[in-house]
């Protein structure tokens, strides 16, 4: 398969063209990494007058959603000892999390001193939504160049129930430990609109309702969300425009205690339902869903073209794939 000379997008990634070179377009137009920095800079400021403006005292300063892996678990450590913030950590417990990662979550909102809500949705709801996420793609078809199938059904819930959360509490940002690779900068720092937000729901919320029932809806917004206007949170990326190396992330992680989980996949380090979205994707589609997000990382310098490419080029496990094929009736996928 040809893969881009600079970055590891492969031909079958949707609207790539390669130059004479081997190049890709969208290596074509990145702006260089000190366009980069400079932008961070920007926005890491603006992060930080919006801390000074919104900040609460007394109350929540944030609310974080909180997986456990490693660049959340980094970015807790930051909001609680760089930005000493008052946080409520979120867990979303969807029934997949790998033991491992659960037991850092409780280790480390215990070393932090950060309270913590595990949110368990029910999993007959869950699984009607991943076992057809695992058949069929619902979704528009730009959403599955950064994640798949089942991936973005699970982080829509994640989202609209802790943007619900944010509103019901009037906390005044959601934060999310997404890479630099997982989300755009000009994205990292995003003041929720009511109308906006209202039309990403019907995205999301649409085709899942259609798979599980009506019942989905006590994780969405409803009518009377709507209606605090004035209230609607900022989402906010830190990891997108502060410092970002893999390696001294898990250096100041392990300090705390967090432990890599051994049953993941190499793009995880908390969730196993990831090994089977990855397998059905690269069947589907014929490339890893991960690939944009590593093709961000190496062309900004914060990973390694090598190692990245190893990464992708790494096979599920397929103990893991098949324990959760079982799990969800799939064992014909």
């Amino acid at each position: 398969m040809r893969i881009c000379k600079n970055c590891v997008l492969p031909e079958t990634f949707p609207g790539i063209t390669f130059d004479e070179k081997g190049i890709c377009n969208f290596c074509r137009d990145f702006k260089g990494k000190n366009y980069v920095k400079k932008s961070k800079r920007d926005y890491q400021k603006k992060f930080e007058r919006l801390l000074k403006e919104k900040r609460r005292g007394g109350s929540y300063d944030c609310l974080m959603a909180y997986s456990g892996g490693k660049d959340s678990t980094y970015t807790l450590e930051l909001l609680k000892r760089k930005f000493k913030l008052n946080v409520l950590a979120l867990t979303f417990d969807h029934g997949f999390a790998s033991e491992a990662a659960l037991k850092n979550v409780r280790k480390i909102s215990e070393s932090l001193g950060i309270d913590l809500l595990i949110f368990k949705p029910r999993l007959d709801i869950l699984k009607k939504i991943f076992k057809e996420g695992a058949k069929n793609d619902f979704f528009p078809p730009k959403t599955l160049q950064r994640a798949s199938t089942i991936c973005t059904s699970c982080m829509g819930i994640i989202k609209f129930y802790c943007l619900r959360l944010a509103l019901e509490e009037k906390i005044p940002f959601i934060i999310y430990g997404w890479s630099p690779g997982q989300i755009p900068l000009i994205s990292s720092i995003f003041k929720n609109n009511p109308l906006l937000i209202r039309s990403m729901q019907r995205v999301i919320k649409g085709p899942l309702e259609r798979i599980a029932g009506k019942e989905i809806a006590q994780y969405f917004l409803e009518t009377s969300h709507f209606q605090k206007q004035t209230e609607f949170p900022y989402n906010i990326s830190p990891l997108a425009f502060l410092e970002y190396d893999e390696d001294e992330i898990i250096k100041t992680i392990k300090k705390l205690g967090w432990k890599k989980p051994q049953d993941t996949d190499p793009n995880s380090s908390n969730c196993l339902l990831n090994s089977l979205a990855i397998f059905v994707h690269k069947k589907r589609l014929g490339f890893n869903p991960y690939a944009f997000e590593l093709a961000k990382l190496v062309r900004e310098g914060h990973l390694n073209r090598k190692k990245a490419l190893k990464r992708l080029a790494e096979p599920e496990n397929m103990k893991v794939v098949n324990w959760v094929k079982k799990k969800l009736d799939l064992t014909k996928l």
